[in-house]
């Protein structure tokens, strides 16, 4: 099924029903579905077509909701890129995407201007000055000129960049039935129905919180989207004010829950579950979750944007495997092998392997990353894709995470997964944030360096942090420098950068 085809069944089935909330205002899937239909039209008329790349850069916001379907509708391929983008990664994303058309903010205008003039054929830009978007006469007059093209499944859907082993972004192709597959498994694991209301707080040009509209419409719920997470404890009252049923974070998002806001006070008893992906969440703070709200099942799930989704662990066994992210979602089979491609025992550690109708059909314009991601599986013909992450596999089946293979290193000779070492370090109340690299040294080899924030009031000290190290950890497992810190650097998605704290060390060497 084509992905916008959801979107016009609701609006056919549930026209008057809330698609969205955005800055208190609530918009139907009606609205949502004609603004959809004029943006196509005007996409159409700047040339988009089958298969071409619409690029759009917009904050969360109903603008950039309708710009997704518009772009499918148009017959084309929605390129999602962070409103917060610098110029010089805008401007490879535009030209490597070899996007037709941009859609961008007016307050942008200087850098969106600059970055597009770099590419081999500029895109056609669509200004957005931040207004929320129109049904009236003159919509629908724009209507009458939208033409749906001839689609399949197998066109491509989504180009989401991610970023690069060489420093540049790449992009990975998501076909309608991919994503399609995708949605359809999560909607039935989480059981969503169109009477759940789910919060979008993640950015939209983001996998993750992409996903939160797109299983909307299949599941014909509505979605609070948030525009940032600047302030926590508003976002709390706004789940308790819209019955939200559906809490989607990332690490980053419920460390700060923790630290700044305050849930006495607050009614959540809507809440249906929390889920987490994008990292793994520190068994300490989601024991802490588990405190504050005992009654909320916690979904800890996998994923990367190269099939979207990976695996959930079934909450009613979360305390008793706190540290799992559970087994393969329905319809697709996650696997660990060797260096040598075969499959690995229980307690082994190997790379994780995926098969399944929702793994991407490669990276966009490069076909060595894609034959490196994309390799022969157990059936002949089929291609499976190697996450570059490794883990291991209990008796039962249920997935652990180690690392990504490029952040598991040896110090003194033995494996260090700095996964289990920032563990140790969630465990102490004051430690809002941790981060453990190897850092080149001349005895080791490689030391262990840990960064620490603190969380907010609280006093933190080496010699308290190395004590505690010592209690719960093996001696090469101790961290040879200790950093306390303010901050951590981020990724556009809010995931801790261990590329920049690597770059930042050397540059400090």
């Amino acid at each position: 099924m084509l992905i916008h085809e959801h979107l016009r069944r609701c609006a056919a089935n549930h026209p008057d029903k809330t698609a969205l909330i955005v800055d208190g205002r609530h918009y139907s899937f009606r609205e949502i579905d004609l603004s959809s239909d004029a943006l196509a039209a005007d996409l159409q008329e700047r040339g988009v077509q089958r298969g071409d790349r619409v690029a759009v850069m917009l904050e969360n916001s109903a603008e950039m909701v309708i710009a997704l379907w518009a772009s499918l509708k148009a017959g084309g391929v929605f390129v999602p890129i962070n409103h917060t983008v610098k110029v010089d990664k805008l401007a490879f994303i535009i030209a490597d995407s070899g996007a037709k058309c941009l859609l961008a903010p007016t307050s942008l205008q200087n850098q969106v201007l600059n970055a597009a003039a770099r590419a081999p054929e500029p895109p056609a830009i669509l200004w957005s000055d931040g207004q929320a978007p129109r049904t009236d006469e003159a919509v629908r007059r724009r209507l009458e000129r939208f033409r749906a093209p001839r689609l399949i499944d197998q066109d491509l859907c989504l180009i989401i960049y991610t970023s690069g082993s060489t420093g540049y972004p790449k992009g990975v192709m998501l076909t309608h039935a991919n994503v399609d597959s995708n949605i359809g498994s999560i909607c039935s694991y989480l059981r969503n129905t169109a009477d759940d209301v789910v919060l979008g707080v993640l950015p939209l040009s983001f996998n993750y919180g992409l996903l939160q509209v797109l299983t909307g419409v299949r599941a014909g719920f509505a979605v609070l989207l948030e525009r940032s997470f600047a302030y926590p404890y508003e976002t709390l009252k706004r789940i308790a004010q819209h019955r939200v049923t559906g809490l989607p974070g990332v690490p980053t998002v419920f460390a700060i829950l923790l630290q700044y806001a305050p849930f006495d006070g607050l009614d959540l008893s809507s809440l249906r579950y929390i889920t987490n992906t994008g990292a793994a969440l520190a068994p300490a703070h989601l024991r802490r979750l588990r405190q504050i709200l005992p009654q909320i099942p916690i979904y800890s799930m996998y994923g990367l944007t190269e099939c979207q989704r990976v695996s959930f662990l079934d909450p009613a066994r979360l305390d008793a495997k706190i540290t799992s992210v559970g087994r393969s979602i329905p319809n697709s089979e996650a696997y660990i092998v060797d260096a040598r491609g075969r499959r690995c025992v229980p307690g082994e550690v190997g790379e994780l392997v995926i098969r399944g109708s929702g793994v991407m059909r490669g990276y966009w314009r490069r076909p060595e990353e894609t034959a490196k991601a994309l390799r022969d599986g157990d059936i002949p013909g089929e291609k499976v894709l190697y996450t570059g992450d490794l883990f291991c596999m209990d008796e039962d089946g249920d997935l652990y995470f180690v690392g990504r293979r490029d952040d598991v290193f040896k110090c003194k000779g033995e494996k260090i997964s700095p996964i289990e070492i920032e563990n140790v370090l969630y465990e102490l109340d004051d430690v809002a944030e941790a981060a453990v690299i190897g850092l080149p040294d001349d005895i080791d080899g490689l030391a262990i360096k840990a960064y620490v924030v603190p969380c907010a009031g609280r006093q933190l000290t080496e010699r308290a942090l190395r004590r505690h190290c010592a209690s719960r950890l093996e001696p090469w497992m101790m961290p040879k420098f200790i950093e306390i810190c303010p901050t951590l650097p981020k990724s556009d998605t809010g995931k801790i950068s261990k590329g920049s704290l690597r770059a930042i060390t050397g540059m400090a060497n």
